[in-house]
């Protein structure tokens, strides 16, 4: 897998509107937010995405939604709903190929999505 700007966050390259960080992964504010709270969940092994997957990242994988669901609750969005979305592959919308979880909230969501 080539090196991401998720790389370089991970590696306190590039600095962060950190939420949240454990062995695991990190959570921080997207830059382009398209809702009120948008905070992106990464792991910290790297993988492109669903597909790139291995039957040992199952609980990985697992531990971001724990994550996005705490992260939710601070946020109070647990009150009011939000959106996880895991974008895989460019037809999706994914433009950093390291998986990464979109939690958004904070406002009213249209489905479909796009």
């Amino acid at each position: 897998m080539s090196e991401t700007i998720f790389t370089k966050i991970l590696r306190k390259e590039i600095p962060a509107d950190l939420v949240h960080e454990d062995e695991q992964c990190i959570a921080f504010r997207d830059i382009n937010p398209q809702a009120p709270v948008h905070i992106l969940i990464i792991p910290r092994k790297a993988f492109e995405n669903i597909d790139a997957m291995q039957d040992e990242d199952e609980q990985l994988v697992g531990h971001l939604f724990s994550v996005a669901r705490d992260i939710a609750r601070t946020f109070h969005l647990d009150e009011t709903g939000y959106r996880c979305v895991i974008n895989n592959g460019s037809n999706a919308g994914q433009t950093v190929f390291h998986l990464h979880v979109h939690l958004l909230g904070g406002r009213a969501m249209n489905w479909p999505p796009g």
